[in-house]
This record gives structure tokens, sequence and C-alpha cells, in this order.
């Protein structure tokens, strides 16, 4: 006769103490719904005044102050959207595709939290009325341990790479859209950087023969539809995450793969944005500081099982999403000395 007290297996001397977890906090789902329904509607109201913008041949993200039709459109322009209500009508295209990358990035990692059963926040979208896309797009949380590398990885390469499939979906249909820049035009306040895949992309719906005649101008003389716009503002935000550093996604891939390598990869990263804030780009310092706050701590995951397999490959895919997608200047003409300048001739 047995003794009921043993453990069914040797298997079981080995098993590891159940590890106490504190009690799952309850879904707070009228904020998630509160945030999804402000965010729809402060990019809806900036859709419109893209589409506005667009259709009397000015760049979307346009703040002249020349009027249109006797009408100046502020950045966030409630009130002139209140007194036409049909022009909401065209800031859903913008609206939609723009929440509909932020979803799909969200849920990528939300979904691989579920499936290695990590206990994680469904996404918080963040409204931003006075912003030129009128979010600063979305984040979840998660509130329990990743207790490997391989759940490590999968989760933090799965918003990734579910946002870049919309957006460069979104990307092709666009830029069919876009119509060229009438001549003498200036771009005004926001005159864009384009990724390597904006230029893949552009390029090969004219040798399809999409794009003709004076649609098949260089990028530079092209006036982007609003839900390019939407597609420019995703990969932007693809290789934002993918930077391989601190607690972004890319900083999750590095330490999953390479643990002891994360810190000097981090570090490394933050120099080269200092330098390019300073010469291509003021926006990079942000970046740059918002590394070095996250690179303090990081998630310890268990050191084996180690990253390997098809896994590997996804990181190679992982890279050429980053290659194809950053931008060094976003936003031209804004490197530290031309913004001090701008500042001294105001």
């Amino acid at each position: 006769m047995s003794d009921p007290s043993s453990p069914a297996s040797t298997l079981e001397y080995f098993r590891p103490a159940p590890e106490w977890a504190p009690p799952r906090p309850k879904p707070r789902y009228w904020l998630h719904i509160l945030l999804l329904f402000g965010t729809c509607f402060t990019t809806l109201v900036t859709g419109a005044r893209m589409q506005y913008n667009f259709e009397h041949n000015r760049p979307a993200l346009s703040l002249d102050d020349e009027p249109i039709n006797g009408e100046v459109v502020p950045l966030f322009p409630v009130n002139w959207v209140r007194s036409h209500p049909e022009r909401l009508l065209g800031g859903v295209p913008f609206m939609g595709t723009l929440m509909l990358f932020f979803f799909a990035h969200e849920m990528g990692h939300y979904l691989y939290c579920r499936r290695y059963g990590v206990y994680a926040t469904l996404p918080f979208f963040i409204p931003m009325p006075l912003t030129p896309i009128g979010t600063m797009g979305a984040v979840i949380l998660i509130r329990s341990r990743i207790r490997s590398r391989t759940a490590l990885f999968d989760i933090g390469i799965a918003g990734p790479i579910a946002g870049f499939l919309v957006a460069l979906a979104v990307l092709a249909v666009s830029l069919a859209w876009s119509k060229p820049v009438h001549r003498g035009l200036g771009f005004g306040e926001y005159e864009l950087g384009y990724p390597l895949i904006f230029q893949g992309v552009h390029r090969m719906l004219v040798s399809l023969g999409v794009l003709r005649g004076a649609s098949a101008a260089p990028l530079s003389r092209v006036l982007l539809h609003p839900t390019a716009i939407a597609a420019w503002v995703g990969m932007l935000a693809t290789s934002l995450n993918l930077l391989p550093g601190g607690q972004l996604d890319g900083g999750h891939i590095v330490f999953s793969i390479a643990p002891g390598a994360h810190k000097i990869v981090s570090r490394m990263t933050i120099l080269i944005l200092l330098g390019m804030a300073y010469y291509l780009w003021t926006g990079w310092f942000v970046w740059a500081i918002l590394l070095q706050l996250s690179s303090l701590r990081h998630p310890q995951v268990a050191e084996w099982p180690r990253v390997e397999g098809r896994r590997s490959w996804l990181a190679g895919c992982a890279l050429m999403m980053l290659v194809l997608t950053i931008m060094p200047t976003p936003m031209l003409h804004s490197s530290l000395p031309e913004v001090v300048r701008g500042f001294r001739g105001h």
C-alpha cells in the first residue's frame, strides 16, 4: 500500500513550488471604453481637418493660417465640425485606418499574453487632441510575470508584426489615392521624411502601372491622402517600438535572445539617438530619454529554454522591419541647429 502523501511520480520532486501571485485587479472596462471613444473622436475631428486640407490641395497636416473659402481651420477644429457635422464623414478614413493599426499592434501583444498565461490589460487608447494626429497611440499593461524567454520574445514581436502588416496594406491602397503637389505649393510646417518601405511600395505601384502620369511623381512632390498619413504614422510607430533597447518591443526581443547584451545594446542605441537628435530630428532626444529611463530595469525571465529555431528567423524579420520603417528624419528641417535658428529668427 503506497503512502498517500508520496508524489505520483519522480517528476513531482522537481516541480517548483507554486509561486504566490497577488490577486488580479478587476478589469476597468468602463475606462477602456471611455478612452476608446475619446480617441475615436479626437482622431475623427483631426482626420476631418486633414481631409478638408487635402481636398483643397493643401498638405493634410498643414496648419496654414490662410483661410480656405473664408474659413480658418485650427489644429483641433471642434467648433468648425460642430457648425457642419457632415464634415466628420471626411475624417472616417483617417480615424478608421489609424485606430485599426494601433488596435492590431496592441492586440498582437495581448493575444500572445493570453496564450502564455500572462495577465495583461486590454489596450488603453490615448486621446491627444492638440497633436497633429489626435492621439498618442495605445498601450497595454502587463500585470504578471513573463516566465520564459520564448514567451517574452513572442509577446514582444507579435505587436510590431501585426501593426506592420496593417500599415503595409493601408499604404498600398492609399498611395493610389494621393495626388501630386500643385505647382508652387509648399509643405508648410510638416515636411515629412519617408522610410524605405514607402519608397519601395511607391516604386512598385509605378512599375505596375497603378500610378501613372502626374500621380507617379516622386514622393517629395506628392500630397499624401489622410489614410497614407495614417500608414506613415503606423510605420513610424513600428520603428520606434522596434528600437533595440530598454523595455520597448525591440528591447524585449534583444533581451530574450541575449540577456547579457541587452544593457550594452541599450546604451549604444541611446548614444546613436543623441547624435541623430542633434543632426537630424530633435524628437530623438525624447526617445533617448525614454530608453534611458526604461533601461533601468527589465523583467527577469528564466535562462532556459533559449530562443532558437524559427524564432531566430523571426528576429531577422524584426530587424528587417526596423530597417524598412525607420525614418532618421521623420520631419525635415528639424535638427537641433535648425530648430535653434528658427527660434532666434522669431
